[in-house]
């Protein structure tokens, strides 16, 4: 069966009711993810009843984001703390790159060490629990941790690249490129597509997965709301 690429027009409501359902929470109104697992949500329809739903399922103080096609007013409850556009980027081909075999398999044991690498690079969410969500790969030089890569939201067809970064003092090695190339493998052969989002005015991302076979699908706003106490 071929996949249906309308389930990537609300990618964390494609895998919250299908592939990730394990980690939701929620109801056909609205879901999130588990907090310590990821900050995305997604609504049936941006209406009040529906941003209405999300507030029931934050705590005071929760951070949540939505993927829509245009930006989400906050509410009384939720409060608009930033909204950004990102760039859709699929992968078009069905044959995976070859790709050097230098990386390590990350396991739970290694969560301080993606932690404190994410926290310097800004690639994008990651919490104690993301690792869980997929596979995630990284490269190690002196026992250090330098560049990860891994498997975000997941769906039938389809599964999201996610939380690529490298080390500053590390940066034009190959590093991303090898990572994502070892990641797609897995990918293509379960018969799925990669796809990934980068903020849309990262031009450097968008010139390196357009060199890996990748194009931009559609442009889709971030609403990052947050519940009042």
């Amino acid at each position: 069966m071929l996949a249906d690429p309308k389930l990537l027009e609300r990618p964390p409501w494609s895998a919250l009711t299908t592939k990730h359902s394990s980690f939701a929470l929620g109801d056909d109104l609205a879901w999130r993810y588990r907090p310590d697992y990821a900050p995305m949500a997604a609504i049936r329809d941006v209406s009040d009843e529906c941003l209405r739903a999300l507030g029931e399922i934050m705590q005071p103080g929760d951070v949540v984001g939505l993927f829509d096609a245009q930006a989400v007013a906050g509410t009384a409850d939720l409060g608009v703390l930033a909204q950004k556009t990102v760039e859709q980027m699929v992968y078009e081909d069905s044959d995976a790159m070859s790709a050097a075999d230098r990386h390590v398999d990350l396991s739970p044991a290694d969560v301080p060490d993606m932690l404190r690498l994410v926290e310097l690079t800004k690639p994008g969410p990651f919490a104690a629990r993301t690792i869980a969500l997929g596979s995630y790969i990284g490269i190690r030089i002196g026992g250090e941790l330098v560049a990860m890569a891994g498997e975000r939201m997941r769906f039938p067809g389809f599964t999201e690249i996610s939380a690529v970064c490298t080390h500053p003092d590390h940066r034009r090695r190959g590093y991303s490129s090898m990572l994502v190339r070892a990641l797609m493998a897995p990918i293509l052969a379960r018969g799925e597509t990669p796809f990934l989002h980068i903020f849309s005015d990262n031009a450097d991302a968008a010139s390196l997965y357009q060199s890996l076979g990748f194009s931009q699908r559609r442009t889709l706003t971030v609403t990052v709301l947050k519940r009042r106490n």
